[in-house]
């Protein structure tokens, strides 16, 4: 089954496409691309849309801002164990990640003398993480990539043996996976890396605000974070440094964020990423043992009411809100459609990569086929999410997976 299936129930649904969305439940399951805005954040961002002052300004508008800057800084410092000295705000995750990555774009490390121009990384990082690597091998930077096994997880004694193999300068390894959910032992990833002189980073979008994160515990020199997957504004995203770490601005041309990061800092979403995380301090928990719940609710429901359902990921190591699963014999993208016919979002993998019909890299690296991975749907749930909407998703799919196996002349029932 291909892109003709797609277009043909394109087609064929065409009428229902055009109903009016309200004549449908309008249910999200993709909050792993993006979440709503927290309702306090909102409010947040409307009342400060009166403070126009430039934070770099000394009048009295411009110390304004620069006191809402700081003290949005402090906050986000502290719900990760960090000194507020030690976060440089940015533009989003993946401009954090490119500026951790491009430290080592001198290739032969002038940029930093003694700095070990080689990078370990994984092969199930997101694409910000691995299209960067693959720039900067061009650039003379050595990259190296760590396999997984089939939940995901990172081969710790490959990782060792990188690393005994001497001259690594930088080990990033993603916290969270955004397709599967897996979580690594960061904390474990992190001590093997410094034991050989390695600096350590992760991405830590997918895990900020859904486990615990903590800089110390993990013992990091670099971590990544990004307002939008924590009920926070989109263009806003914040990277810890610990302090004395060597570091070079990606973004020249100003003395903003002490020189560490040009360019007039976006106040609005800076104090919209402060009160998603006052948010996430009040409400993380609860929300995490709720969606848990939801998760193996879905996982059980699935698995006894749909033949063939394979669950991708690891079955405890995963943020609550995350499912994976692949069915043979049914395209991804033709469940999406019917899926968002019946009012129901969901992925088929990084919203960063849905614009490609290639199967997940992730996914292949956990040795899953590229049938199988191309017959995967993510499901990712949120602070909004119900049990009637979880009952309302385990009611529709085993119809759509019947309808569109049923089209197709591939699968045959085991």
């Amino acid at each position: 089954m291909g892109n003709n299936l797609i277009f043909e129930l394109l087609a064929a649904n065409i009428t229902e496409i055009q109903k009016p969305a309200m004549s449908l439940r309008q249910i999200y399951f993709d909050n792993n691309a993006t979440t709503p805005l927290h309702p306090e954040v909102k409010k947040e961002l409307v009342a400060a849309m009166e403070m126009f002052g430039n934070p770099s300004s000394m009048h009295a508008f411009g110390r304004e801002a620069r006191a809402n800057v700081e003290d949005a800084r402090r906050r986000v410092a502290e719900f990760m164990g960090a000194h507020e000295g030690e976060i440089v705000f940015t533009g989003s995750g993946s401009e954090a990640n490119n500026t951790v990555l491009s430290l080592f774009a001198c290739g032969s490390g002038q940029c930093f003398p003694g700095m070990r121009p080689k990078i370990v990384t994984s092969r199930i990082e997101h694409p910000c993480v691995l299209e960067t690597s693959e720039c900067l091998v061009h650039r003379g930077v050595d990259v190296n990539y760590l396999d997984v096994d089939g939940f995901g997880k990172v081969d710790l004694d490959q990782l060792e043996a990188q690393l005994k193999a001497g001259v690594v300068g930088l080990v990033s390894v993603m916290m969270a996976n955004n397709e599967i959910g897996t979580i690594q032992d960061i904390a474990a990833i992190s001590r093997l890396a410094h034991q050989y002189g390695a600096l350590m980073h992760t991405d830590a979008v997918q895990a900020f605000g859904k486990v615990p994160v903590d800089v110390n515990a993990l013992g990091v020199d670099f971590l990544t974070i990004s307002g939008h997957k924590i009920y926070g504004p989109k263009g806003i995203g914040a990277l810890y440094v610990r302090k004395g770490t060597p570091y070079c601005p990606f973004i020249r041309g100003g003395h903003q964020e002490k020189g560490r990061r040009a360019g007039t800092e976006n106040t609005l979403g800076i104090m919209g990423l402060a009160m998603a995380v006052d948010m996430r301090k009040l409400e993380m928990e609860a929300e995490a043992e709720r969606l848990l719940g939801f998760r193996e609710m879905l996982r059980k429901g699935i698995a006894e009411r749909i033949d063939d359902a394979l669950f991708n990921g690891h079955p405890v190591d995963s943020v609550p809100n995350t499912l994976n699963v692949s069915f043979p014999g049914a395209e991804g993208e033709s469940i999406l459609l019917y899926l968002d016919l019946a009012g129901i979002a969901v992925s088929t993998g990084s919203a960063c990569a849905s614009g490609s019909l290639d199967p997940s890299h992730v996914l292949l690296a956990t040795g899953v086929d590229a049938e199988r991975a191309h017959g995967s749907i993510r499901i990712s749930m949120g602070r909004s999410t119900t049990i009637e909407e979880v009952e309302y998703m385990l009611d529709v799919l085993p119809g759509v997976i019947e309808k569109i196996r049923n089209m197709s002349t591939a699968y045959i029932k085991a």
